[in-house]
């Protein structure tokens, strides 16, 4: 006889998702205003001793309700390891979500566990909490890399 073990089936925590999707965009959309018109801007993170690790935000697709953009460390490695995201930014529920990292491209919202490439059953969470430590990080110490000295997000 064989006993079959029912497996509790991973819920999404809807409303924590949103609360740091909402989080997330407040610090973006500091970012944009930045950009202005341009479609790529760089941020600076003093290293000390006349050093800075950069990071590029580039405008992907710009719509009416949404936009895309992608962040690309350059030289953040050694200072805040982290792979280039997509995050797509709705404005009319003032969202932004991560929707794609590399190697991957697609973020999914729920991935069934285990499976072959070892996705956490919450990994599109795990991803935007990832991308809000990032930019508070980017927040505290990042300034503009066409304008030194000037911060980037200090309406914030």
């Amino acid at each position: 006889m064989t006993l079959a073990v029912a497996r509790k089936r991973y819920r999404l925590d809807f409303r924590a998702l949103m609360a740091q999707c909402e989080q997330n965009y407040a610090h973006l959309m500091s970012l944009l205003p930045g950009l202005g018109d341009r479609d790529e801007m760089q941020l600076a993170v003093p290293a000390g001793a006349d050093r800075e690790h950069r990071m590029r935000i580039r405008v992907l697709e710009r719509c009416r309700y949404t936009t895309v953009v992608q962040l690309l460390p350059e030289s953040l490695h050694s200072l805040l390891p982290a792979p280039p995201m997509t995050v797509r930014l709705y404005h009319d529920a003032c969202l932004a979500e991560v929707t794609g990292s590399w190697p991957y491209r697609k973020v999914k919202a729920r991935n069934d566990y285990p499976n072959p490439s070892m996705h956490q059953q919450d990994e599109k969470y795990q991803w935007n909490r990832f991308l809000a430590d990032w930019l508070r990080y980017l927040h505290d110490h990042g300034m503009t890399a066409d304008r030194p000295g000037e911060r980037w997000a200090a309406g914030l």
